[in-house]
């Protein structure tokens, strides 16, 4: 699949603006990881809801999973990051 060098997006012929930026996506996930605000942000509730269950069934230590996310986050590219938590069909995209 081609993507804009412009945005990142699928179909070069018509870029769009995207609606959620990876700075404040990456950032969300390193601070508040373990809420899995990061993913509401993203529009994925579903593994925003599962975020925080793992994050109270494993006493605390999902957050730090989540802090390794939103450093890979952070680094990744945006045609990467578009396709792997913006276009996925996923519930639950982690790394």
């Amino acid at each position: 699949m081609k993507y804009c060098p412009q945005c990142g997006c699928p179909n070069p012929a018509s870029p769009e603006k995207y609606p959620k930026e990876k700075l404040v996506s990456g950032l969300l996930a390193i601070f508040l990881g373990g809420l899995g605000i990061h993913y509401f942000y993203l529009g994925k509730s579903t593994a925003g809801l599962i975020t925080i269950l793992l994050t109270l069934c494993t006493c605390g230590i999902w957050p730090f999973v989540m802090l390794i996310q939103g450093i890979i986050m952070l680094t990744m590219d945006e045609g990467d990051f578009n396709e792997k938590y913006y276009y996925t069909e996923k519930k639950f995209p982690l790394f």
